[in-house]
C-alpha cells in the first residue's frame, strides 16, 4: 500500500530558493504521475506542478511557471520541486500525491500530510 511523504518545506526570503522532496514508503512512486498542490489559509487548494511516469509530460500551474521545475529520480524513488524566484503569495503548506495520471488533484489517490512554505522577509 503506497504511502506519500513530501518534506524541505521551511522559512524563506522573497527571491530565494527551496527544494521540496517526495519520496514513498510501501511501493515506488515509479509507475505514478505525481503532482504536488499547494493551500493557503482560507483558500482552496490548487495545482501547482505534475509529473508524469515516464517524466515525457511536466505541468505548471500558471503561478509558478518560468519559476519551480518538477522533476524525478527513480533510483531514489523522489520527486522534486525545485522553488526559484519565491514570492509571499507562494507561502502555503505545499502537498505530494500521487495517481494514475495528470488529470488535476480529484484523480490523485495517495497524499502526503503537508509541508509548510513560508516566504517572509
Amino acid at each position: 500500500q503506497l504511502q506519500v511523504v513530501e518534506s524541505g518545506g521551511g522559512l524563506v526570503q522573497p527571491g530565494g530558493s527551496l527544494r521540496l522532496s517526495c519520496t514513498s514508503s510501501g511501493s515506488t512512486l515509479d509507475t505514478y504521475a505525481v503532482g504536488w498542490f499547494r493551500q493557503a489559509p482560507g483558500k482552496e487548494r490548487e495545482g501547482v506542478s505534475c509529473i508524469t511516469s515516464s517524466a515525457n509530460f511536466r505541468h505548471y500551474g500558471d503561478p509558478v511557471k518560468g519559476r519551480f521545475t518538477i522533476s524525478r529520480d527513480k533510483t531514489k524513488n523522489t520527486v522534486y520541486l525545485q522553488m526559484n524566484s519565491l514570492k509571499p503569495e507562494d507561502t502555503a503548506v505545499y502537498y505530494c500525491a500521487a495517481g494514475w495520471y495528470c488529470l488535476g488533484q480529484n484523480g490523485m489517490d495517495y497524499w502526503g500530510e503537508g509541508t509548510l512554505v513560508t516566504v517572509s522577509s
